[in-house]
């Protein structure tokens, strides 16, 4: 049991091809944004787009479309958002359905579960999902909980927004992942996008959606860019919940990942099959709740061996969840015991070093992978 309390950096301590030491960096959009990029096989009229501009021509095409949907937040408004990402849309919609609070999460996160329970669609801001830990109890026992207390009569359609997970020097305070927290409680859709047609796609689910769903997005994910299909840029474009996608195909192992660390699994994956020979299979969850079981299983029915990765802490996380069901429904395909790769059991450091240390990398998630199949 120990060996899933250690920090993800010392994962791959026994692996039996030891990598020279990276020089350290800082995290930002620019220091990784080639390992995040993807291609299609037919590029006719995709178009680059940022995660940014994914998620906000999402709400601008949603506030169009119906007047029962505004957005509330803290600088959402006049400042264009913290981020950047409701830029524009004070101005094209109005003070009236773009909504500047003072620092209350508990406030207007209240306001917004009421205007929801009345009847309108609010997309819920949080300048991080930190943040929202003043708003707990809204979240999880107004929001979540109303549709099942009411006896199915009283829906609360909202959406919950913003940055979630670890940034880059920000400290503990502000760096913490809750995708197995709210993925936890019964009443909440929980989604988490990687690329641009994952934002685009799953936050106009979520804002049509009867009820609560919590998106948890990446700050340093905000400025990559990503080429997007053409279909995806039309208005009607819609991704369910709980389907995951198959980012790359393989055959010799499964690795299953969400948010940033699902361009940091592809890059590991082509660092497998240059210096291996092997094939790994990259699956990309998308949903955390409902979670898509069936995709896994059918690829671990395929490779006959699983790691998970995530930047979430090592108990109660996400990748406890993946291996648990995983062993429930294919545990006779396994030829190895499934692994997980997460952040580390300690609150973030700011100091850069250490913080290096507490999250998965591309060499790690490599050389791990070696250690499992072996090579």
């Amino acid at each position: 049991m120990s060996r899933y309390l250690r920090p993800a950096a010392r994962l791959a301590a026994t692996a039996r091809t030891a990598a020279a030491p990276r020089a350290l960096t800082r995290f930002s959009p620019v220091s990784f944004a080639v390992s995040q990029r993807r291609t299609f096989a037919d590029v006719k009229g995709t178009k680059e787009y940022t995660v940014r501009d994914a998620l906000n021509e999402a709400m601008a095409e949603e506030l169009e479309a119906n007047d029962k949907v505004f957005i509330i937040g803290e600088e959402v408004a006049q400042y264009n958002g913290a981020y950047k990402v409701t830029k524009g849309l004070l101005d094209r919609f109005g003070e009236k359905r773009v909504i500047d609070t003072p620092i209350t999460e508990s406030g207007f996160c209240g306001l917004a579960v009421g205007a929801a329970l009345s009847g309108l669609h609010p997309v819920c801001e949080f300048m991080t999902f930190n943040f929202a830990m003043q708003a707990i109890d809204q979240i999880v026992n107004s929001a979540a909980k109303t549709l099942y207390m009411s006896g199915g009569i009283q829906p609360c359609n909202i959406t919950f927004r913003g940055p979630n997970g670890f940034a880059s020097g920000v400290g503990a305070q502000h760096s913490q992942d809750y995708s197995a927290w709210y993925g936890s409680i019964p009443g909440l859709k929980v989604v988490s996008p990687w690329s641009a047609e994952d934002a685009k796609g799953l936050l106009k689910a979520a804002i049509r959606d009867p009820n609560p769903v919590v998106f948890l997005e990446n700050e340093l994910m905000y400025g990559v860019s990503f080429p997007m299909s053409e279909a995806a840029q039309k208005d009607d474009f819609v991704l369910p919940f709980g389907k995951a996608k198959i980012e790359r195909q393989g055959k010799d192992l499964t690795i299953v990942s969400l948010s940033r660390t699902v361009g940091q699994c592809l890059v590991a994956a082509e660092a497998l099959k240059k210096n291996y020979g092997v094939e790994a299979e990259v699956i990309n969850l998308r949903s955390v709740k409902p979670l898509d079981i069936e995709t896994i299983v059918k690829s671990v029915k395929k490779t006959h061996r699983l790691i998970s990765v995530e930047s979430g802490f090592p108990f109660a996380g996400m990748g406890a969840e993946i291996l648990a069901t995983t062993m429930e429904y294919a545990f006779d395909y396994l030829d190895a015991p499934a692994q997980r790769i997460t952040g580390a059991e300690v609150p973030t450091p700011y100091a850069q070093g250490l913080e290096q240390m507490s999250f998965p990398t591309e060499q790690l998630i490599e050389s791990f992978a070696a250690k499992v199949l072996r090579v």
